[in-house]
């Protein structure tokens, strides 16, 4: 299992207070092609909250943990990154401390892929699904889900204001060996 913390890193996985997660280029975001549920949620704090581009609103859960988050989609789609919104600051003994990541078919086949502690995080938190093989930079899968496994303080329940999901872009050219990523390339990559 891979750990990764948030706090302090150099290489801009944590961008404080941004609206919208900074990501690559070469990323699009999936998650509005999936079906999302929870494990459980209180009142008028539900799944959809994860997905109204809103980091003033969050999901809250109910219950014992782990606390799940499953996104499935209708066809394999390849998964590169996660990106959630958290912050300490606002919710304490809410914010959770280590997620666990898992990828497969469905509930009944699902393997842990990442497990990430975080450290009082406040932002938007980038966790890579690459593996430790240079050649794994995505995951192929049917259905990711994310367990918030504990929290800071030995808080109960949770709170995650955004996740969002990105994969690789296709190749806009079908059967081009390359994969041409800036416009000036894709603009001269083929002939009329």
């Amino acid at each position: 299992m891979a750990t990764e913390s948030s706090e302090g890193e150099e290489d801009g996985k944590l961008s404080v207070g941004n609206q919208a997660p900074m990501v690559e280029d070469d990323l699009r975001e999936l998650g509005k092609n999936a079906a999302w549920s929870v494990s459980s949620w209180k009142s008028g704090n539900g799944v959809s909250y994860l997905r109204d581009d809103n980091i003033d609103t969050y999901w809250q859960s109910d219950g014992a943990q782990p606390h799940s988050v499953n996104i499935q989609f209708q066809k394999k789609v390849k998964l590169q990154l996660v990106v959630l919104y958290v912050d300490f600051k606002l919710d304490e003994s809410y914010t959770p401390s280590k997620i666990s990541i898992r990828a497969g078919d469905g509930f009944h086949n699902l393997k842990d892929i990442k497990t990430v502690e975080l450290d009082k995080p406040r932002g938007w938190v980038h966790i890579s699904l690459s593996g430790n093989d240079a050649r794994e930079t995505f995951v192929n899968t049917f259905m990711l889900q994310i367990s918030v496994l504990s929290n800071h303080l030995n808080g109960r329940d949770t709170h995650v204001r955004q996740i969002k999901v990105y994969g690789p872009r296709p190749n806009p050219i079908p059967h081009q060996p390359f994969q041409f990523t800036s416009r000036d390339f894709i603009t001269y990559a083929s002939i009329r």
